[in-house]
């Protein structure tokens, strides 16, 4: 692991053009800004590990707004506020005002005086949680404008329909510390398929964001679904868009075996199909309860003629020397622990499992990281002056 100091000479190194900018979808930014996010978590968890602060704002609040319910994103968003300083408070929209019908112009303005950040997810609803965010930040950029902020909050999309930026940032820092350095991507086989599960609305942004940013890096990326599974046609094609332009691959297929097929990693991961989640927010959104019903029932149907996609022993023995990595945003669907059957067997799940925690274990220095860039005109500079000061308490 590189030292606090060669971490910050890496990290002074790398441009980032962030200040007092939303970070929403890891492809609207520069792949030299990711490896700064990248270097910079490294350094906040190396601080941490030693025991050493990283506080970097003296006030301000940071506010999470969880439309979805949701653990590793919620407690990492809450232990960054903590760690750099700000003060933490959640919007729970039943018990606001939204509630009575205020305009998220009008919230987005109320709740930011003296809000750093915000973190929102929201990504049941196909076709809006992006939208939504972009809203918010339109109103934030008005009540800016017109002095009503002092200074204009930036958005870290926490999940939506499209992305999930911190928890694919957060597998880009591990695949790091597991291979060594983000160079050693380059070539690394990565099949990214759908799992079985016996649920049928897991949203599509965990399989988009990987496909969105490990073709960044060089990396041979494979997506694999049974037909009718798709993603999103305009990220598919950006993909092999990305991939092609970093020297990499990338392909999609129906067939898990084919993916595994000598894959240095796998990440099998249930999602509802594209199609699927278009009908599922027209239901949701006019309340349709009995058409949201049929289709449940229409897709576990569906579903339970693809139980053999699952991460098996024999399907991980199928991988680069039986040895791949596997990964998961957690929670899985664990055969014959958390369901009858589902996305990996127990026995793969359980060699994996403190990887998989060591996995999750960088979203909160990655959440640390964007409220960092996001909020300080010199992160640099500050990230120096923390470093100093820790070194100096050692003394």
């Amino acid at each position: 692991m590189p030292t606090l100091a060669e971490n910050l000479k890496a990290f002074q190194a790398l441009k980032t053009d962030l200040y007092q900018k939303d970070f929403l979808l890891t492809w609207q930014h520069p792949e030299e800004e990711l490896r700064a996010i990248v270097t910079l978590a490294d350094t906040l968890k190396g601080l941490h590990k030693a025991g050493k602060s990283f506080k970097a704002f003296d006030t301000g609040l940071a506010i999470s707004i969880f439309r979805d319910n949701s653990t590793r994103t919620r407690f990492s968003f809450a232990s960054a506020a903590n760690a750099m300083g700000l003060g933490l408070s959640d919007l729970d929209e039943q018990k606001s005002q939204v509630a009575h019908g205020e305009t998220v112009r009008e919230t987005a303005n109320m709740i930011s005086f003296l809000t750093e950040v915000i973190g929102i997810r929201d990504d049941m609803f196909l076709g809006e949680g992006h939208t939504y965010m972009k809203e918010v930040g339109d109103a934030l950029s008005d009540g800016a404008q017109h002095g009503v902020l002092h200074r204009r909050p930036s958005i870290i999309n926490l999940q939506c329909d499209i992305d999930h930026p911190t928890q694919s940032m957060a597998d880009l820092a591990w695949l790091k510390e597991h291979f060594g350095s983000l160079e050693a991507l380059k070539g690394k086989k990565l099949a990214m398929t759908w799992a079985y599960s016996p649920s049928y609305g897991k949203p599509l942004s965990v399989p988009q964001g990987i496909i969105g940013l490990m073709t960044r890096f060089g990396m041979d990326v494979r997506l694999a679904h049974p037909e009718g599974y798709d993603l999103i046609p305009e990220v598919v094609e950006l993909a092999g868009k990305q991939a092609a332009a970093s020297g990499g691959k990338f392909s999609v297929s129906n067939s898990m075996d084919a993916a595994f097929e000598g894959a240095d990693i796998v990440y099998p991961k249930s999602w509802a199909p594209y199609h699927v989640m278009e009908r599922r927010t027209e239901l949701l959104k006019t309340s349709d309860n009995a058409g949201l019903k049929d289709l449940e029932k229409e897709c576990l149907a569906n579903n339970a003629k693809h139980t053999d996609w699952e991460c098996t022993r024999a399907k991980m023995d199928r991988t680069a020397g039986g040895k791949a990595l596997y990964m998961h945003c957690l929670p899985a669907d664990i055969t014959d622990v958390s369901c009858k059957a589902g996305e990996v067997s127990a026995d793969v799940f359980e060699q994996y499992r403190i990887p998989t925690y060591h996995e999750a274990s960088y979203k909160p220095f990655v959440i640390s990281a964007l409220m960092f860039l996001t909020r300080l005109k010199d992160p640099g500079a500050k990230l120096e002056q923390i470093i100093q000061r820790a070194q100096s308490l050692s003394l």
